[in-house]
């Protein structure tokens, strides 16, 4: 996410919202968010909000995730938030959704859903 320029801007548990300024590394030659930008948000904002949800000493691993673009992405800044719908043992899964955010206006870009993998960390 600093490659990108992004920052996590919330965090409960099950939900993360991470925000990506817009600037000229992350968009296309239209001058919208690049798909690839936007699908990395998306997909981290998920596995953070997971994340959130694991015991200690647990890792989050993205196992598939499905991403409809439904506008072209643009303004200030576009907001991803991720957010469980159900936590397993295993498997989790979240709903994706990226936000257009301009003059504080928000516009759904993209929604998704993501299934996500709990793996057991480094042993101590």
């Amino acid at each position: 996410m600093g490659h990108l320029g992004a920052h996590v801007s919330h965090i409960a548990p099950g939900r993360v919202h991470i925000v990506l300024p817009s600037r000229p590394a992350v968009t296309q030659q239209h001058g919208y968010f690049h798909a690839g930008a936007t699908s990395a948000i998306a997909d981290s904002a998920g596995g953070y909000a997971a994340f959130t949800l694991f015991p200690e000493n647990t890792e989050v691993l993205t196992v598939e995730y499905k991403i409809n673009l439904l506008a072209p992405a643009v303004g200030d800044h576009i907001e991803a938030v991720g957010t469980v719908l159900k936590s397993g043992r295993t498997l989790t899964v979240c709903q994706l959704e990226v936000f257009g955010v301009q003059d504080g206006q928000r516009k759904l870009v993209a929604t998704g859903q993501q299934t996500l993998i709990r793996l057991n960390g480094p042993e101590q």
